[in-house]
């Protein structure tokens, strides 16, 4: 009986959540694709700011812009870092795993502002350094998690498949990949946040996206436009957690039958 309770829960709690995400969803294209109805919204929460719109580039043109910068670094992120955590798990590349992991963690100590800085004189002002800034920043998450998913592989798994005549290759695409699966994707998920938030510093050197509002809220002290790009980039970001949530929920994972298993 109380374990159908609390199969009721959690599929109450799923439900709420779909709902949540697709209210956000609707509420998010409202704000950023109508106008009048961005425009009430702010007359309402600020009567007495004169300006309200930010008009010399569209809400929906600066979401464009960001989502590019979003989805390139992003892109580039997942290619490295799982290039990177599948190799250092290999025999060939265990030696490298310290290392791999030091500067990963060296590139995210540093703070995306310092990375701008540092990639501007040599790549110029706007897409190219935010991209190499947000590349930098959100590899880490995407390496570490590929590492643990394929390390978190049963050996009996692998001996089992290995017994039926599989080669490393097949071993790892076959078998490897799809039980880390999951943990892989949960890395990705929580890069990719971080990009979303990260992007807006973009706008300082000219690469547009959704921080041009804020930035253009701060150095008129408009709060509306801070506001406006602030809530724009949180639903997107919110957005995409709950989709890359639904996608990780998709996966095996070994610790949920575990749990069953034990119940």
């Amino acid at each position: 009986m109380l374990q159908g309770k609390e199969g009721e829960t959690v599929s109450n709690r799923r439900t709420c959540s779909r709902w949540i995400s697709g209210l956000l969803a609707v509420a998010l294209g409202f704000f950023v694709f109508h106008e009048p109805t961005r425009y009430v919204v702010l007359r309402t929460l600020f009567p007495d700011q004169a300006e309200l719109i930010y008009l010399r580039v569209s809400l929906p043109e600066l979401l464009r812009q960001h989502l590019v910068l979003v989805v390139v670094s992003s892109l580039l992120a997942t290619a490295v870092g799982l290039t990177l955590g599948v190799f250092v798990t290999r025999k060939v590349g265990r030696e490298f795993l310290p290392l791999a992991q030091d500067l990963s963690s060296l590139a995210q100590t540093f703070p995306p502002v310092a990375v701008l800085a540092l990639a501007v004189p040599i790549l110029g002002f706007g897409f190219q350094p935010t991209v190499a800034a947000l590349f930098a920043y959100s590899i880490l998450p995407i390496m570490n998690n590929t590492v643990s998913g394929l390390r978190s592989v049963d050996d009996a798994v692998i001996e089992a498949s290995i017994g039926q005549g599989m080669t490393p290759r097949q071993l790892l695409f076959m078998t490897e990949l799809p039980l880390a699966a999951r943990v892989i994707v949960a890395g990705i998920r929580t890069s990719i946040i971080i990009n979303i938030g990260t992007a807006t510093i973009g706008a300082t050197i000219g690469a547009g996206g959704l921080g041009v509002v804020i930035v253009a809220g701060l150095v008129r002290n408009n709060v509306a436009f801070v506001l406006t790009g602030a809530l724009a980039a949180a639903g997107v970001a919110l957005l995409t957690d709950a989709l890359f949530g639904k996608l990780e929920a998709m996966f095996y994972s070994p610790q949920e039958e575990d749990n069953g298993d034990n119940e």
